[in-house]
């Protein structure tokens, strides 16, 4: 794991390009600017009728959806993605625009750009395929909200979807196509994303990927508000894209909501365009659903530290430097802290034994436990299940990381 040379990026010796060999001057290209993690819709969140009938989804229907992009570029590209599709996605026309206001969670929009796919503005996504639009010159702002709408004249012939029903976002839903109307009236809104995994935009930006479970993906955070963690990380340093590439319930080590992170990995970092360091902050939900049991509980330890390493040594093959977050507090919590304190152990273990493992350890713990109370999340930042944190506690986790490895 090249430990001598990696061990600078715990100081401030040398940036991370100079001591991983990567080119030491920036070059404008393609990179994400923003990412939701493809999953497997569950049938609670599929679209509400009627637009969800007959086994088809979204048949004659508009979808306009907005998203909080990171760095800002010249011209855009938006993914759409079929990874869990259980037939062809088939894409009748789509835009990109300037949400009404500039706001997140609108139906409004302006400055409507057409996207094509290989200069024809239809496609067929084929299963589990995902696929790339045509350059738009659209510019896009830091920290500014694209509005994505999307036409599917026949619709998805499956209940098989790909989303991101954890997108804290409103979308919304008409009859239609309305692609390039300014408004949507009488529109049905929900709050999840459909189809969208990633927009790319031409910039030198660095560009930080960061996998993780619900306390990354934002539960307790505010809807249109665009206060996760990451959100206020990218607000604090806004030279640097911030990928949110995290789902509720996901695990290291087994499929939970999403395919487990060692599953992932590939798809969801290594090959995300742009991406030149990684952050992980993942485990919890593996401690919790692991039985509360010494023999459980060893067992699990032991099998996240080699995750751990593993992740590591996929990522430097590729030469990105690996960051890890300690696993923050959980006692109270019903379901994941137990009366003998075996998971909290466990936690403790973990983190302490990341430091070994990575190039750098940003101590989360520390930012958001209770002084008074070590294994409890601090009062001011408990949502009040113990687990989840509101708006103040993603930002004090936010300014936990450390500047120089943003750099």
């Amino acid at each position: 794991m090249r430990r001598r040379s990696l061990l600078a990026l715990a100081g401030a010796a040398a940036p991370a390009a100079a001591v991983l060999g990567r080119r030491p001057a920036a070059r404008t290209r393609w990179i994400h600017t923003w990412t939701a993690m493809p999953q497997l819709t569950e049938p609670n969140n599929l679209p509400p009728a009627p637009f969800t009938a007959d086994g088809t989804v979204l048949a004659g229907a508009t979808l306009r959806q907005t998203v909080h992009v990171t760095v800002g570029g010249p011209r855009l590209r938006v993914r759409f993605s079929n990874a869990y599709g259980g037939a062809a996605l088939p894409l009748t026309s789509a835009t990109v625009a300037r949400p009404a206001g500039g706001r997140a969670g609108v139906p409004g929009a302006t400055s409507f750009c057409p996207l094509t796919f290989g200069g024809r503005p239809s496609a067929v996504v084929p299963v589990g395929a995902q696929i790339v639009s045509d350059p738009v010159p659209l510019p896009l702002a830091a920290g500014a909200n694209l509005t994505v709408s999307v036409y599917l004249a026949t619709g998805q012939a499956s209940l098989s979807v790909t989303s991101h029903p954890g997108s804290r976002t409103t979308s919304h839903l008409v009859k239609g196509d309305l692609v390039s109307a300014p408004d949507l009236p009488g529109a049905t809104p929900v709050d999840h994303w459909y189809l969208i995994s990633g927009v790319e935009v031409e910039s030198a930006a660095p560009a930080l990927a960061v996998v993780g479970d619900s306390l990354t993906d934002g539960r307790g955070s505010t809807t249109n508000g665009n206060d996760r963690w990451p959100d206020r990380l990218f607000a604090r340093h806004p030279r640097i894209a911030v990928l949110n590439q995290a789902a509720g319930g996901n695990r290291v080590l087994d499929d939970g909501l999403g395919p487990n992170l060692l599953a992932r990995l590939d798809r969801d970092v290594l090959a995300t365009s742009g991406v030149d360091r990684l952050l992980v902050f993942e485990g919890v939900n593996d401690l919790g659903t692991a039985a509360a049991t010494p023999q459980a509980q060893q067992q699990v330890v032991a099998d996240l530290l080699v995750a751990y390493q593993q992740i590591a040594l996929r990522a430097h093959a590729v030469d990105l430097p690996v960051y890890a977050a300690t696993l923050t507090p959980f006692g109270g919590h019903e379901g994941y802290d137990d009366p003998g304190g075996l998971r909290e152990q466990s936690r403790r273990t973990v983190n302490a034994r990341l430091r070994s493992l990575v190039d750098a350890v940003i101590d989360f713990d520390a930012a958001v436990r209770d002084p008074a109370a070590p294994t409890r999340l601090n009062p001011a930042y408990d949502t009040g299940d113990h687990l989840h944190l509101n708006p103040a506690g993603y930002a004090a986790l936010a300014e936990a990381v450390p500047a120089r490895l943003l750099r």
